[in-house]
């Protein structure tokens, strides 16, 4: 009996451990990532998936948008064009590199919003798969796009519902 508490104390040790080097090595990858982006945490929190503090310094992720401030322009009547991804979705890896400079070279304002991060905003806007494209008009949803599409089907949907 002695032995299987002897055990047991060491598997819980070296777990605490193991889980106590995660959290150090993600606070530091954080605080890296954050030095070298000149805008630095755009989320405000040291408490990120991995995944998503990878992204941090890519180009492709630069136009980020808070629940709050979405919120805000939804209530205040704006038109916003908002791209729902999640850094761990294999389409929105493959979606973001057309869509986004698709957007810049149309002049079209895509605010990013990483719902791994943010979960409350699949069951805000209703959506069932990422990547997500939702055009808001004064206010309220006009159209919308779930899942990947090639970089046609976006210059439609901008001219459509954008221009």
């Amino acid at each position: 009996m002695k032995k299987i508490i002897i055990f047991a104390s060491i598997i819980f040790v070296l777990f605490g451990g193991i889980v106590f080097l995660t959290n150090s090595q993600q606070k530091e990858a954080l605080q890296e990532a954050s030095k070298g982006s000149s805008e630095g945490n755009p989320y405000g929190t040291d408490d990120l998936q991995p995944e998503t503090i990878k992204q941090l310094d890519d180009p492709n992720y630069q136009n980020l948008i808070m629940p709050d401030e979405l919120d805000k322009k939804l209530a205040d009547g704006e038109d916003v064009t908002v791209y729902f991804f999640s850094p761990t979705c294999s389409h929105c890896n493959q979606t973001t590199p057309i869509l986004m400079p698709l957007a810049e070279e149309q002049g079209v304002d895509i605010k990013q919003y990483n719902v791994l991060e943010f979960e409350q905003g699949w069951d805000d806007f209703a959506f069932e798969a990422t990547p997500t494209l939702i055009h808001f008009e004064n206010g309220k949803e006009k159209a919308r796009l779930e899942g990947g599409y090639a970089k046609e089907v976006y210059t439609q949907f901008f001219e459509e519902n954008i221009k």
